[in-house]
């Protein structure tokens, strides 16, 4: 069950920092008992942003709900200014819309949308940059350069699974250098494309480092790996 349930909160990805909870620290504390999983919560201010906070915890609900025999799921936010109404939002199965009301403006789905498609940009740079590096390939081609092209590994895998995420093709003939929307670029845009994409992978990384460090700071008096409680009963 620990192996399951961690594995669950592995699926649920930082929108901005396009990175696992687990893998940046933000998985408190993990409960499991003969009830059911209780989930801690945790982010690098009391001050991130409401819409991001509730989308992480609701996402860590939705994914544990999925375990089986995973009994009644608790997912809490701890420390942040708007924790009491992001918690009783959850338990009532509120939505987004339900727990915050008039404040929220903006559809979830959406915000998701843009930082998916942003993460799917960075994706593509760091694969067509590695393959500029160990490659005599021009950037001038590179509009005509097809998923079947890139070498495998770890790069390429994070670009299909971000291409998934966003609705676009992951055949061996599709284009790797595409725009917002999927739509092939031109040979003579590619470097403005590829300009923008760094500069998209660097605001990523950037923020990802910076979150870690803010939360490191504020939680300096206890250790930022994931603590794990099992008293659930053998069956």
């Amino acid at each position: 069950m620990e192996t399951a349930v961690t594995a669950a909160l592995a699926t649920v990805v930082d929108p901005e920092l396009d990175e696992p909870i687990t893998d940046l620290g933000f998985v408190r504390s993990i409960r499991i008992d003969d009830v059911g999983v209780t989930v801690h919560l945790r982010l690098p201010t009391s001050f991130c942003a409401p819409n991001f906070a509730y989308l992480m915890a609701s996402d860590a609900q939705d994914a544990l709900r999925c375990v089986p025999d995973a009994g009644r799921v608790r997912v809490l936010l701890d420390d942040h200014h708007d924790s009491a109404k992001i918690n009783a939002g959850l338990a009532l199965n509120a939505g987004y819309r339900g727990t915050f009301g008039p404040e929220a403006e903006e559809s979830l789905d959406e915000l998701r949308r843009v930082f998916q498609r942003k993460a799917h940009t960075a994706a593509m740079e760091r694969c067509v940059m590695a393959l500029l590096r160990t490659t005599g390939r021009n950037v001038e081609d590179l509009y005509r350069l097809t998923l079947g092209e890139l070498p495998g590994g770890p790069h390429k895998e994070a670009l299909l699974r971000r291409r998934t995420d966003i609705g676009l093709g992951i055949r061996p003939d599709d284009l790797v250098v595409v725009d917002e929307d999927g739509q092939p670029v031109a040979s003579a845009a590619v470097p403005l494309r590829l300009r923008y994409a760094k500069a998209v992978r660097i605001s990523v990384e950037g923020n990802a480092h910076f979150c870690r460090g803010l939360l490191a700071t504020r939680y300096d008096d206890e250790p930022l790996s994931t603590h794990i409680t099992n008293t659930r009963r053998a069956s």
